[in-house]
């Protein structure tokens, strides 16, 4: 079996995996809760709104910091919401099982042995193409 061959099978593997299964799940709970998607939408709208405060030539201080006031008041109620605290959950796990499987492959390509390498917990603070810290 070639190693495209396997990858597509380890493709369709994670599918079938408890991490990809909760958070697909959450996902759609997250997109269809109606209420979660219209702060969302309020969210956006006040960053298009602030944006275009801050680009104008005759810039309002005020407005601006109210702006980014009710921007944070937004997010962090858009983030307390139990569906998008499942999701974020959930695609964190799926997250840590991706970056393990591509640091089994990465160290395994680097000559090391596939079944001994242990997950790492701290990613060693270079950030390039991190889905984030855990």
């Amino acid at each position: 079996m070639d190693v495209i061959t396997m990858a597509r099978e380890l493709g369709a593997a994670l599918q079938k995996s408890d991490e990809y299964t909760a958070y697909v799940l959450a996902k759609s709970a997250a997109d269809g809760d109606a209420e979660l998607q219209r702060m969302i939408g309020d969210f956006n709208l006040k960053k298009l709104s602030l944006s275009a405060e801050i680009q104008k030539e005759e810039k309002d201080g005020e407005k601006i910091s109210a702006l980014n006031d009710e921007i944070r008041g937004l997010y962090e109620e858009i983030m307390s919401q139990p569906a998008m605290l499942a999701y974020n959950t959930t695609k964190n796990e799926l997250d840590r099982l991706l970056n393990f499987i591509q640091q089994i492959v990465v160290y395994s390509a680097n000559g090391e042995d596939p079944f001994t390498i242990q997950e790492e917990t701290s990613c060693g603070g270079d950030c390039s193409g991190c889905s984030g810290c855990h």
